[in-house]
């Protein structure tokens, strides 16, 4: 089951994608939004969004483990919107439109 949340807490289980379009259309700068996977059976899954303060979103996701945290930055919310969908409805391409970088090496410490 996915999830969104931002970060006050829970906004929906099972969110549609019109809910997940509205949230990211309407994200403030400063705001994040979080697309997570809790039903699988160990580790972290999940892509997130944050609208920084020059008005360029930051995506990241991770896959399962520390290790696999990766991030990238765009200008555009349409493409945010497409990835995150992508991703909620397990494409195996969501990613494909940008150029990511593997940060999961500051994320040694939680392993």
């Amino acid at each position: 089951m996915v999830v969104m949340k931002s970060r006050m807490g829970l906004l929906a289980k099972r969110p549609s994608k019109p809910t997940v379009s509205a949230a990211i259309a309407n994200l403030q700068r400063g705001g994040a939004l979080i697309l997570e996977r809790v039903d699988e059976e160990s580790g972290d899954w999940y892509v997130q969004v944050w609208m920084r303060e020059d008005n360029t979103f930051q995506l990241e996701y991770r896959d399962g483990v520390p290790a696999e945290h990766y991030q990238t930055r765009t200008v555009s919310r349409d493409k945010v919107i497409a990835a995150m969908l992508g991703w909620m409805k397990g494409e195996s391409d969501w990613n494909a439109p940008f150029m990511w970088n593997n940060i999961g090496s500051w994320f040694d410490a939680e392993s």
